[in-house]
């Protein structure tokens, strides 16, 4: 298994701070969060991770091309074009990328948006190795960062787009939160061909409001289910640990990361 650990996670730490203590932990990658690449830089940032031989497991974020952030529809696709040659200076997997809010926009309207900004990224992002992944965000914890909610919708955006470099983000805590049977976990497995990327959160509640994510194991998500149906699949692409949320924003950093890595040393050694 590949794990990471998104800049999310330890969010007041300095990247510096990030580094170190994710090596120490075991994890061998990070998911980088864009306002702190900006504190350090791209090349500093690229240095730091190399000199200490970790990789980018994902840049986050690009997208809002509805507008829902203020922005309007050209900017966030220069915003999301830079993204993509900041992640190929960094070696990143996969730029994730979110649809934007609808912004009273009709549906239609806000759809050809983002096929359009999606289009535009997937192509500047042709001639690299890097995975465009749009991600679907539950909508009781996000209709304002996207209008893109669930698996079917994000399906319909990725296949219509002309490049092979664009799937999607399968986050646990958007998509697996419901999961009650064998035959709903089968139908995440029809679409692993196009995840990009798995980020992993639980949760005691389903989303209602601000994202609010506890550690693994400790809440209703299906996760030793997801991760064993994923592993059987043959799925080889980064297991990315995002936590945030007032469960664990009171909890030392050190103690998410111990309890973390614990949580995978035991679910590799039930897998075996």
């Amino acid at each position: 298994m590949k794990l990471a650990i998104s800049q999310l996670t330890t969010l007041r730490w300095s990247t510096e701070e990030d580094v170190e203590a994710y090596r120490r932990h075991g994890f061998s990658a990070a998911g980088l969060w864009r306002p702190k690449l900006d504190e350090l830089g791209i090349e500093k940032t690229a240095e730091l991770f190399a000199e200490n031989g970790m990789s980018v497991s994902s840049l986050s974020w690009a997208g809002g091309f509805t507008g829902s952030d203020g922005r309007g529809h050209d900017e966030a696709i220069e915003d999301a074009i830079e993204a993509v040659r900041a992640a190929e200076i960094l070696g990143a997997d996969t730029l994730i990328v979110l649809a934007g809010g609808h912004n009273n926009h009709i549906h239609g309207h806000a759809m050809r948006l983002l096929r359009h900004g999606l289009e535009v990224i997937c192509e500047e992002a042709a001639l690299t190795d890097l995975s465009i992944a749009l991600e679907p965000i539950h909508p009781g914890c996000g209709s304002e960062w996207s209008f893109v909610g669930d698996i079917e919708t994000t399906l319909d955006v990725v296949e219509s787009m002309p490049e092979s470099n664009v799937g999607l983000v399968l986050d646990a805590y958007h998509l697996a939160m419901n999961i009650n049977s064998q035959e709903e976990l089968d139908l995440l497995e029809n679409v692993l061909p196009m995840v990009r990327l798995v980020q992993l959160g639980d949760a005691r509640q389903t989303p209602l409001g601000e994202q609010n994510r506890c550690l693994l194991g400790e809440g209703r998500v299906p996760l030793q289910e997801l991760i064993t149906m994923l592993e059987r699949s043959g799925y080889d692409g980064y297991y990315e640990v995002e936590l945030i949320g007032e469960d664990v924003e009171p909890l030392p950093y050190e103690q998410v990361l111990q309890h973390t890595r614990a949580y995978f040393e035991d679910r590799l050694a039930r897998m075996q």
